[in-house]
């Protein structure tokens, strides 16, 4: 299969054939990730998962790393009745 690259506004776009989509499971909107070996270009479909890595990002910051408030008001505001 063929195609060659084209203007599209201020970028440089290829047109990718239906068929090769449905081969790589694709859709429109896919991630790909493009690397050049040996002078040809590979397109690898991405596979990002929502939120991924999250949990253990939160696990790391962990309990202790938690600032410390600080106190707040004036010295007036021990005079003051709520």
């Amino acid at each position: 299969m063929q195609t060659s690259f084209r203007k599209m506004g201020n970028s440089t776009g290829m047109l990718v054939p239906r068929a090769v989509l449905t081969a790589m499971g694709l859709k429109t909107g896919a991630a790909l990730d493009l690397t050049i070996e040996d002078g040809r270009l590979i397109a690898t479909p991405m596979t990002v998962t929502v939120r991924a890595g999250w949990a253990e990002a939160a696990a790391a910051i962990g309990v202790d790393d938690a600032p410390e408030w600080r106190t707040f008001g004036t010295e007036d505001d021990a005079d003051s009745a709520w």
